[in-house]
């Protein structure tokens, strides 16, 4: 897909990384630990886990995240790597990631991965896109392009159970110890929310069609979404998240 639009995530979508805090929480940071954030984004929530008092890592594999992240928090470490073959010399105390997996759909490369930088024991905590997330979007989305005769849009992530994502890392040399899948209807900013998210997190697509083409899409998706996710005012994305937390075994 095409490098994200940092000022866009930042000022729009802050709520990704906002909501990610209670992963932060979950993951429980001690002072001294050496932590890996696997797709850091702009850096807001390795900034908290850093607040706790351990040392950290980010890394994502976009440039223009990576550029804001170290502006803003130019103290911290951020490195350029893809989370399927990333090789740092460092092993971790724990590997934390929030709403970046779902973009890997070869999720036992990066999972290999992981537990290859995680010390034995270590712990893999993270919240991801689930399965049945964000499908009123993506269907809107599908159907006004069929509708309008477009290129089909195609699925661009992977959203899991339970069962399919816990079975991908008992396989790759974890123990499970917390997994659960859950409703987060989230606000979206502004009379245009539903387009905006479409615009940010479908734009590979959208930007793939001719101006008249993306604007008709767009329209049309925003018609069929209208009765669905905007209500009291409020445009509202159907997402549901998948939380874990693993332990290497050995």
């Amino acid at each position: 897909m095409n490098d994200w639009n940092a000022k866009s995530y930042d000022e729009t979508h802050d709520y990704v990384w906002q909501m990610g805090a209670g992963v932060v929480e979950l993951l429980q940071p001690q002072a001294g630990e050496l932590i890996l954030d696997l797709g850091c984004g702009t850096g807001h929530l390795t900034a908290q886990i850093a607040a706790r008092g351990a040392k950290v890592v980010g890394f994502d594999a976009s440039p223009a995240m990576l550029k804001t992240a170290r502006r803003e928090f130019p103290h911290l470490d951020f490195r350029l790597a893809d989370a399927r073959d990333f090789d740092f010399p460092e092993r971790f105390d724990a590997v934390f990631s929030n709403a970046a997996l779902h973009w890997i759909h070869e999720s036992e490369l990066a999972i290999e991965r992981v537990a290859h930088h995680l010390k034995p024991g270590g712990r893999f905590v993270a919240e991801m896109g689930g399965q049945g997330n964000v499908a009123a979007l993506e269907t809107a989305l599908r159907d006004a392009a069929q509708s309008l005769h477009l290129p089909p849009f195609e699925d661009f992530n992977y959203f899991p159970s339970v069962g399919e994502y816990a079975a991908l890392l008992e396989n790759g040399g974890f123990e499970v110890n917390f997994a659960t899948l859950f409703d987060r209807p989230t606000p979206l900013d502004g009379p245009r929310g539903a387009r905006n998210w479409l615009v940010q997190f479908r734009g590979a697509y959208l930007d793939s069609l001719q101006t008249k083409r993306r604007e008709a899409v767009l329209e049309e998706a925003e018609k069929r979404l209208r009765p669905i996710l905007f209500r009291d005012g409020q445009w509202f994305a159907d997402y549901r998240r998948l939380r874990f937390v693993a332990r290497k075994k050995g």
